[in-house]
């Protein structure tokens, strides 16, 4: 059913083919970098504003309102 072989596979043969195969992957990771990293800070700074707004929010409703009359 399969055929061996009497060559024998040497190290030097694997890592050219691990090459080959992982060639492709790494380009079309390093195109799309530029896009991952600017949708990281884009979510980033709207996970901060979303934050911040929500602080405020709870802040304002929290305070109490204080009035001074001078008698």
């Amino acid at each position: 059913m399969s055929m061996a072989t009497t060559a024998r596979i040497t190290r030097d043969d694997l890592e050219a083919k691990l090459r080959e195969m992982s060639g492709g992957v790494e380009d079309s990771v390093e195109a799309a970098r530029p896009k991952l990293i600017a949708g990281a800070v884009g979510g980033l700074v709207l996970a901060l504003l979303v934050a911040y707004l929500l602080g405020r929010r709870g802040g304002r409703r929290r305070s109490a309102v204080v009035e001074i009359r001078k008698v």
